[in-house]
């Protein structure tokens, strides 16, 4: 991302995937720019590296945060925080709340059971197929992740008439 000129915005952890890619970006002379609430950064949860912090006062006004300043958004293997992040911007995409690319790397088939249970929403129809087969995008190995970010089908505002289930 750093060699790319590609900005990393995320949610300023300083352990875990995150923290690594942030550092990795940062050592390629790219910018990390972290969005994290008050209360973390009191715990000391926040990452020190970061080319700028933003701190915010709840998580709703973290996440609202990085949607609006990202052009897309990349879900990597996680815990609890991460599958809340990527379910309530998908959701958040579906109500046509935003239209940017989202992107979910399956690497060593993390997410394999959560697109089991997202194929299983639209088989007893729960999710409409179009929110499965357009709204996202699932690659394998992170030299996917930009191609998939450039290919994504496009998704606005129009979107809302579509967001009823079937």
């Amino acid at each position: 991302m750093g060699e790319a000129g590609i900005e990393l915005v995320y949610g300023d952890g300083g352990i875990g995937l995150m923290r690594h890619l942030a550092d990795g970006a940062l050592s390629a002379g790219g910018k990390v720019i972290g969005v994290i609430p008050r209360f973390m950064v009191e715990q000391g949860w926040n990452n020190p590296s970061s080319t700028q912090t933003i701190v915010t006062g709840t998580m709703h006004e973290r996440k609202a945060a990085i949607v609006g300043m990202v052009d897309a958004m990349v879900a990597l293997p996680g815990g609890l925080g991460t599958m809340e992040e990527l379910f309530e911007c998908l959701t958040w995409k579906q109500l046509g709340l935003h239209g940017k690319p989202v992107v979910i790397l399956n690497t060593d088939d993390f997410y394999a059971p959560v697109i089991a249970a997202l194929d299983k929403m639209v088989a007893e129809r729960f999710m409409q197929p179009i929110h499965r087969n357009d709204m996202f995008s699932v690659v394998s190995a992170p030299e996917q992740v930009l191609p998939a970010i450039q290919a994504a089908a496009t998704w606005g505002e129009h979107m809302r008439s579509r967001a009823r289930t079937i």
